[in-house]
């Protein structure tokens, strides 16, 4: 799917009734997420789970239009996608909820997506950190509230491991999308690669620009074999 289409996807989705089903579960995978997935079994496995895949990376798109019978129309890439979504659910009364980040990250985000979308319905908003009693209550507060979309901001693999733990708690909840470092994007703590580097591919040059110390050594790993995997067994 391109961008436009996807968002249309999830708040059609969204917005199904619920009749004690799980929540559908939309995902987004790159090179680091091809990579982790050809070495770990239990991180492919966690994909497949996942009902709708979206390809929140360039490469796979510029590899996929030469080794694929069906290229990637474009990158969808969580960060531009949920405005797309978030303009589609404020004129059609499609509720959020937003889980995870840190609390400050959390809110700040929050504030943001308030302001730019003030009539946007939020159900509800928590960091990423609870665990034990408190996560149970907040996984019932969250089913109560029933939003229409979840997104889900915890790191790969966490929230694909809290989708499969959890889902079965949330069938009042329509979608699950996971979202990554889309919080910290949103709250100004990260900020997106000039367009052009976007466009070529090198965002993740970017993040490891801006976040060396945690980045470097994990680009350094997995773009290797994430650009073998897709040269090997694309088709």
């Amino acid at each position: 799917m391109d961008r436009k289409n996807a968002a249309s996807f999830m708040i059609d989705v969204g917005r199904r009734p619920r009749s004690g089903r799980l929540p559908y579960y939309s995902t987004s995978a790159n090179g680091e997420v091809i990579a982790r997935a050809h070495t770990s079994k239990e991180i492919a496995a966690l994909f497949r789970d996942a009902d709708h895949i979206l390809a929140d990376g360039q490469p796979l798109v510029i590899a996929s239009r030469w080794l694929c019978s069906m290229p990637l129309p474009e990158r969808v890439a969580t960060t531009d996608l949920f405005h797309d979504v978030a303009s589609l659910a404020e004129s059609e009364g499609v509720s959020f909820y937003f889980l995870g980040a840190s609390e400050s990250e959390n809110k700040k985000a929050v504030e943001t997506v308030k302001a730019r979308y003030p009539g946007l319905r939020i159900a509800g908003h928590c960091h990423g950190y609870l665990i034990g009693d408190a996560l149970k209550a907040k996984l019932a507060e969250i089913d109560a509230l029933a939003p229409d979309i979840l997104w889900l901001g915890l790191g790969v693999p966490r929230e694909q491991v809290f989708v499969r733990a959890f889902a079965p708690q949330l069938t009042n909840v329509g979608l699950i999308k996971t979202s990554g470092g889309l919080f910290d994007h949103l709250a100004g703590k990260t900020l997106r690669a000039p367009l052009w580097m976007q466009k070529a591919g090198f965002e993740w040059f970017w993040r490891m620009l801006m976040e060396p110390r945690r980045l470097f050594w994990r680009y350094a790993l997995t773009n290797p074999l994430g650009l073998y995997v897709i040269l090997r067994y694309s088709k």
